[in-house]
């Protein structure tokens, strides 16, 4: 039977900075088929923290977002959107925005 070793909570986990400009503290970052959200300014090559629970307030593109629903971050864009095709799953929204609202809030990668 294999075992596990414990090695963190999972709120935060490491993350090394491969790029070659840093990274701003809030910033969304795609984790393969997910998102995190930089806990701290991160240089280049340098290791920071990358959340991925909790509830963020994030930019929205246009429309109507409903409380629950499943949504998505576009790496072109930058913003939440309800539309899964060529986007990044982020998690639910936790309140319903309305179409003229900028931000959601958003449970990530849930």
């Amino acid at each position: 039977m294999s075992k596990a070793a414990y090695w963190q909570r999972g709120e935060a986990l490491d993350y090394i900075n491969a790029g070659t400009e840093k990274i701003e503290a809030n910033t969304v970052i795609v984790l393969g088929s997910r998102i995190g959200v930089a806990g701290m300014e991160i240089s280049p090559g340098e290791l920071g923290t990358l959340h991925v629970t909790g509830v963020y307030s994030m930019p929205k593109g246009s429309g109507e977002i409903s409380a629950g629903a499943d949504v998505y971050y576009s790496e072109t864009d930058g913003e939440i959107t309800t539309t899964s095709d060529g986007n990044v799953k982020a998690g639910f929204a936790c309140e319903a925005a309305s179409a003229s609202d900028t931000t959601v809030l958003v449970k990530i990668n849930a």
